[in-house]
């Protein structure tokens, strides 16, 4: 049936089941005008990212914390490792953001973390022993509700994993054992459980939970879940988790799109050891680099204002893999010491070499930094000359971009550059011009290398230790 039409004041309306067309007004149309207007977004986050092997975010990360509003972490687990020293106590971060500090701000774990909840719970209660900086600790944090949890049988799994690993290819990944990487396995095979879960009906959660650990122990006959214990746990848990958990994307949101915020985002592990873009497989299991930011937060990408890369003035690196400026030598035992460079999550010792600018440039690449922060200048102050990797290659051949094949990589000879050093204390130096010449200069080589400005220096492990130079 064709739709009735009247006449109204000369001109034809057509009429829909007997119902005037809607006509679109003026003011929907200019409505629909705006909104075709590119349009700034009014809160941005800033990203604080280590550019190497990991290592010396901490004080960067407790800087920018001291103003932010919200402070956020975005992807990897407990096997990272966070230090700030704040009134002479010395607070160490695996899973807490370390933000949490700062009393007038809101941290935030969000989806791309893996949650390992006796863990968290511990590290809180530990940091509360050492000083008053995390009391109200669980009033100001708030957790995604589609965080993945990292179970007691990952952390085994996890174990049982690197054993397999060193009696079939008679070299392990030097893996923290915290469970990350299975948990992210089962995120990835969709049968993990996620913070939702755990909050809502505990008999669905419950029945979940079984499935999972008889799939592992299925797939690891060795190995031992105390299925009644663990869930007794897990229940006691739930209670402590309900008031902290969020609906992440939400929360993010409304923290983007409301009023004036300052929004900071601190990574866990580092550029190199990226599932993605690391030196693979001697990565971790997440995304460390910007684009985890956007995934591991539910942060659309034009919001990602500015991201600061974090580098160390020279090279360190915990567990096995390649490490084309290391120096298995007294110079690289003077780093360690000097720097007292052992990992915060594992106490193991970091292998230590010369500062690799093929390796940050390559971080750079993918991260597209802001500014840099140079971390630890002070470990570098008994040198009477510092060594900077300027190029790789391979037999006589130079290699024009850092290699994906790890066999490639332990293969290839460093081009340095030989730089004075200063051989005085910069410990108490707290302006750019009070450096001695050669340390400026030494700046400055970083600079032009890496065509990206240095915003801090850190020359000592407090707060007030880090140099602005602009």
């Amino acid at each position: 049936m064709a739709a009735d039409s009247t006449m109204s004041n000369g001109r034809e309306s057509m009429l829909l089941n007997g119902e005037p067309a809607t006509k679109r007004s003026r003011e929907s149309e200019m409505n629909t005008e705006s909104l075709r207007i590119p349009k700034e977004p009014r809160n941005k986050v800033t990203v604080v990212l280590g550019a190497q092997w990991g290592g010396g975010k901490g004080k960067v990360v407790d800087l920018l914390a001291m103003d932010a509003d919200i402070v956020c972490r975005c992807q990897g687990g407990n096997n990272a490792g966070h230090t700030v020293v704040v009134d002479s106590v010395e607070y160490d971060f695996h899973l807490l953001p370390s933000g949490v500090l700062n009393k007038n701000a809101v941290s935030f774990i969000g989806n791309g973390v893996v949650i390992h909840l006796p863990g968290l719970f511990d590290e809180a209660e530990k940091n509360l022993q050492k000083g008053k900086g995390l009391q109200g600790w669980e009033e100001r944090l708030k957790i995604s509700d589609r965080a993945h949890i990292v179970f007691n049988f990952h952390q085994a799994v996890d174990g049982i994993q690197e054993q397999q690993r060193q009696l079939q290819a008679g070299k392990n990944l030097g893996t923290t054992k915290k469970g990350i990487g299975p948990a992210y396995s089962s995120k990835a095979a969709r049968n993990g459980l996620r913070v939702c879960d755990l909050v809502s009906d505990f008999k669905v959660f419950e029945e979940k939970f079984r499935q999972l650990a008889e799939h592992f122990q299925t797939m690891y006959p060795n190995l031992n879940v105390n299925i009644e214990s663990e869930l007794q746990q897990l229940k006691l848990y739930a209670e402590r988790m309900r008031p902290l958990v969020t609906d992440g994307v939400y929360f993010m949101h409304k923290a983007l799109t409301g009023p004036t915020k300052k929004i900071l985002v601190e990574g866990a592990n580092a550029a190199l050891l990226d599932i993605d873009f690391g030196t693979y497989p001697f990565v971790t299991s997440s995304n460390c680099t910007v684009g985890g930011v956007c995934t591991g937060l539910g942060v659309p990408p034009s919001y990602v204002g500015r991201v600061y890369g974090v580098v160390k003035a020279y090279t360190t690196r915990v567990g096995v893999g390649a490490f084309p400026t290391e120096q298995d030598n007294e110079t690289g035992s003077l780093l360690q010491s000097r720097g007292r460079e052992v990992g915060v999550t594992t106490g193991r010792r970091r292998r230590c070499g010369w500062l690799d600018l093929i390796l940050v440039r390559y971080a750079h690449m993918v991260n597209g930094f802001s500014a840099i922060a140079l971390t630890k200048l002070d470990i570098l102050d008994t040198l009477p000359e510092i060594k900077v990797g300027v190029a790789y290659s391979i037999d006589g051949e130079p290699l024009p971009s850092f290699p994906a094949n790890m066999d490639l990589l332990t293969r290839v000879s460093v081009k340095y550059e030989t730089l004075p050093g200063w051989c005085c204390s910069t410990e108490g130096v707290r302006s750019f011009d009070e450096l001695p010449s050669q340390a400026q200069s030494y700046i400055h080589f970083i600079e032009q290398f890496l065509q990206v400005p240095v915003k801090w220096v850190g020359v000592g492990k407090s707060r007030e230790s880090m140099i602005k130079l602009f």
